[in-house]
């Protein structure tokens, strides 16, 4: 059986852990008021400290007027960031100026600062022992300064530039002095090293102006060297003289190409419209010469002639004859003229292409020239940005040394920080605080001692009290059903194949029951453990002398096992399923639980697997039915993993009904069967509660090495119909077993009875 811990058969009183205050009030009520005592008198006899603040802006003093011309587009850009703000406050508390502060105001002498000046005997006596260190190996500069350190807090406000540096001393007037000194000190400081480095700075730039004006000269005396050298005149547009003439040649060749190709394409036209007898006042050229112009108009004066004449005149006329002579000789003479015009422009054609051949030859020559030239270009381009470049650096020392040598002469250096508010002379102490000390010792004392007593109280164990539920419930015996009921049983088959044990086992008192009075298999036939007379043979006078005989019922077991021999026999045997119905309903399902359990602590793996419509059976072991199971599993919202759950009170594992929908999950019943196949292959038992199932409803459910049990509370009718009907569908070997009088040492399961 699963053995469980004690814990859980006790609850807490809190009724009675709670009165353990008042019962203890004046133990409470002596400490608190000692407590409270105390820390008023340490209050009241502790030295008073004082606390003075002064802040700190970090903020550019530089005037617009005065500002360095390089950092006249900086103006708007923050000074310091958060990281630098800290930087600051780290410089603020560092020992050099903690050093400055404390030989200003002579703090080594003291006793606040020094307390080897004023060590009280105790101190002395620890010392002598060996229990505190002695403070005269520690330096005295040192002392002070880990005192300063301790009474010292310098941070940066949230979101500004406001540094606040706070000191508390046992003199007011102290804690406002010392802040202010040191923060006058970090802005010496500061301007000290603006000083230091704009003093650097002019050292440094002086020789380098010196340098630097001798490099610049060198350097444009080989500019000018180099360029007489290479003979690189410049021209117009800051470009070398032959570049420029390659590009002006280059100009005129393309226009004496156009020129050439013009006349080449007028002199052709010319040459077709004389050759084809065209029209030459097509031509611009023969229209543009005055000549052929003047025999034009000759033409027209002509032809007009001739056609007045016509009119009166005759073709043969001899004067129309002479015009029209005339006429002819006139085309033969424009058509002179075009030729002329023609070789006018094949020779215009043959000079542009001459011209075209020296300008061609011109250019060819510029472009070696012109390589050359920028080869040596290049060269001179390098020498020149290396004077320019050092004429410019020189440009910005002397600038920067002009600057640093005013600044020098005239000692003007404003630090970036300024004192904001300085500290005022506190008039109250911050420590002690009388009020506050008291009310948090009352209430801390009456916290502790009130969880001390509950804590006492509790592990006494007068605060606790039995559980509820812890023990089974006593019932009523159940009265056996009377003489005639029993003659009409006779005739059940056998539900065991045991032999039948003669004594009949009344039940007892839970927990008188003898270890050897254990339970053998019964058959269904003599449900009372005996020999049943044939009383269908019987008269009925003979029935009615025998049951006056019995007035009373003989309270029985019906041949019924108990959970033990349940476990042994499925251990025994090597079951891989064991199939539970129980026909009285859900509180008959305490059988499958405590078999399972049983087994469970017998070392098997075992598992539940609960097919009841309620979930009796598995909701004891998780104490809840809200888990994914077997219907999840059959509607394919889960697996194995999901629905496989730890009892919380054995090494069982349980598979609950589930919270998918029943119906559906239904629909994939004949999934069972692959589901208990792969259950028996991963644990030694599966444990299985049907409820009220019928022989079909199991069916699918059995297989190799199966044992079928009926949960039994009471031998009614109801369980003797089911038991009958389970061995005529082909389960003889029907085993009942009943939870009563089975006592686990841990929780009880649910709805189970204990036997009267």
């Amino acid at each position: 059986m699963s053995v469980q811990s004690a814990a859980a058969d006790v609850d807490v009183d809190l009724r009675q852990l709670f009165a353990s205050l008042a019962r203890n009030w004046l133990r409470i009520f002596v400490v608190v008021l000692l407590v409270t005592g105390l820390a008023f008198a340490f209050a009241s006899l502790a030295t008073r400290h004082y606390k003075a603040e002064t802040q700190v802006e970090i903020a550019p003093r530089e005037s617009v007027y005065t500002r360095p011309a390089s950092n006249n587009n900086d103006t708007d850009k923050p000074i310091l960031d958060e990281q630098g703000v800290a930087t600051q406050v780290q410089i603020i508390s560092s020992n050099e100026i903690l050093k400055q502060v404390a030989q200003k105001l002579g703090l080594e002498k003291l006793p606040e600062f020094n307390e080897v000046l004023d060590m009280s005997a105790l101190s002395r006596a620890l010392v002598l022992v060996g229990l505190k260190s002695d403070p005269m190996e520690i330096p005295t500069e040192e002392r002070v300064l880990k005192k300063m350190h301790e009474k010292l807090n310098v941070y940066g406000v949230e979101k500004t530039r406001i540094i606040a540096i706070e000191f508390s001393s046992e003199d007011p007037q102290l804690a406002a002095k010392i802040p202010d000194d040191i923060a006058a000190a970090y802005i010496a400081g500061q301007g000290a090293a603006k000083l230091e480095s704009n003093n650097a700075a002019a050292d440094f730039l002086a020789p380098e102006i010196a340098d630097l004006s001798k490099q610049v000269k060198d350097a444009e005396a080989k500019v000018a060297a180099y360029r007489a050298q290479s003979d690189l005149l410049m021209g117009g547009n800051n470009s070398v003289l032959a570049t420029q003439q390659l590009s002006e040649l280059s100009s005129e060749l393309s226009k004496v190409r156009a020129n050439r190709a013009a006349a080449e394409a007028t002199a052709d036209g010319v040459r077709r419209a004389l050759q084809n007898g065209g029209s030459l006042d097509a031509v611009p050229e023969v229209l543009s010469s005055d000549l052929i112009q003047r025999l034009r108009e000759r033409q027209v004066e002509l032809r007009s002639t001739i056609a007045d004449l016509s009119t009166t005149l005759l073709g043969n006329h001899p004067r129309i004859r002479a015009l029209k002579s005339q006429l002819s000789d006139l085309d033969a003479q424009i058509r002179s003229e075009a030729q002329k015009i023609m070789k006018g422009l094949l020779m215009q054609a043959e000079t542009a292409k001459a011209r075209e051949n020296q300008l061609v030859a011109d250019v060819n020559t510029l472009k070696a020239a012109s390589a050359q030239a920028g080869e040596q270009q290049v060269d001179l381009d390098a020498l020149q940005r290396d004077a320019t470049a050092k004429r410019q650096q020189l440009e910005l020392y002397l600038t920067n040394y002009r600057e640093a040598a005013s600044r020098q002469d005239r000692n003007y250096l404003p630090v970036d920080a300024r004192i904001a508010s300085k500290a005022s002379v506190p008039s109250e102490a911050y420590f002690p605080k009388v009020g506050p000390i008291v009310g948090a010792a009352f209430a801390a004392s009456l916290l502790i001692m009130a969880i001390v007593t509950l804590l006492r109280e509790l592990f006494s164990g007068r605060a606790m009290r039995p559980a509820t539920g812890s023990r089974f419930e006593r019932i009523d015996e159940v009265a056996m059903p009377d003489t005639a009921h029993v003659a009409g049983m006779v005739a059940m088959p056998p539900v065991r194949r045991e032999p039948i044990r003669q004594e009949p086992i009344v039940r007892q008192e839970m927990g008188d029951r003898p270890a050897e009075a254990e339970a053998e298999p019964y058959t269904a036939a003599m449900p009372y453990g005996a020999e049943a007379p044939d009383t269908a043979a019987m008269p009925d006078a003979a029935v009615a002398e025998q049951t006056a005989v019995t007035p009373e019922p003989v309270r029985s077991t019906l041949g019924e096992i108990d959970i033990e021999k349940a476990a042994e026999k499925l251990i025994a045997s090597g079951a891989a399923r064991a199939i539970f119905v129980s026909p009285e309903g859900d509180e008959a399902a305490a059988s499958a639980i405590l078999v399972a359990r049983e087994v469970a602590d017998a070392g098997l793996r075992v598992l539940l697997l609960d097919l009841t419509a309620s979930g009796a059976a598995s909701r004891p072991m998780l104490d809840s039915g809200l888990f994914p199971g077997i219907t999840n599993l059959l509607a394919s919202e889960a697996q194995f993993s999901d629905v496989i759950h730890a009892d919380l009170y054995s090494d069982c594992h349980v598979i609950p009904v589930g919270t998918a929908d029943p119906v559906r999950a239904m629909r994939a019943a004949d999934r069972l069967p692959i589901i208990m196949q792969s259950l028996t292959t991963a644990y030694d038992l599966v444990v299985v509660e049907c409820g009220p199932a019928d022989a079909q409803g199991i069916g699918r459910l059995a297989g190799d090495a199966t044992e079928v049990f009926l949960s039994m509370l009471e031998p009614d009718d109801e369980v003797t119909q089911a038991a009958v009907k389970l061995i005529e569908n082909g389960y003889p070997d029907l085993t009942l077993v009943t939870p009563l009088g089975h006592e686990p040492p841990g929780n009880p399961v649910p709805g189970r009875r204990s036997a009267a």
